[in-house]
């Protein structure tokens, strides 16, 4: 699974560095993210997985706060941002989190945490990993469809 999240990861990282910034910054609707949203939004999610496994590891069944998709957007200024600076944070997000979900042993892939999204539930590390892994993949996808790499 962390090799998964590697080259997904490096597809989406190719995909910022060989677009023009500008096409990287255009939402195809007001309610839309641009492909550099959508990106950067990519690495906050590894970089938060990656701080959630590491507290499912510390505490008995965490709850988990929601990660603030939709603020970060604005908050972090994601469409000003840099793409080749954020094409390097990418391939560094997707280190640290493969890093931690490769050094998980059995027991530690089935400690839990209640996540928020879709619903409250318990989840174990498992999931949370294979979730993320899915996240990367669907992007991959809006950033593609944004770039209109995927028209007929």
């Amino acid at each position: 699974m962390a090799s998964d999240v590697v080259e997904l990861t490096a597809g989406i990282a190719d995909l910022v560095l060989a677009s023009n910034a500008d096409q990287l910054r255009v939402r195809p609707r007001p309610e839309t993210w641009s492909p550099l949203e959508y990106a950067c939004h990519v690495r906050d999610v590894l970089l938060v997985q990656r701080e959630r496994v590491l507290l499912a590891r510390r505490e008995d069944c965490p709850t988990l706060a929601p990660m603030g998709r939709d603020e970060r957007v604005e908050h972090d200024g994601y469409a000003a941002q840099d793409p080749a600076d954020v094409a390097r944070q990418l391939q560094d997000a997707a280190a640290l989190f493969s890093g931690v979900i490769s050094r998980l042993d059995e027991q530690a892939w089935n400690r839990t945490l209640v996540y928020s999204w879709p619903s409250s539930d318990v989840r174990n590390l498992r999931w949370a990993a294979v979730h993320t892994v899915h996240e990367l993949r669907h992007h991959t996808a809006d950033i593609r469809t944004g770039l209109g790499l995927d028209r007929e």
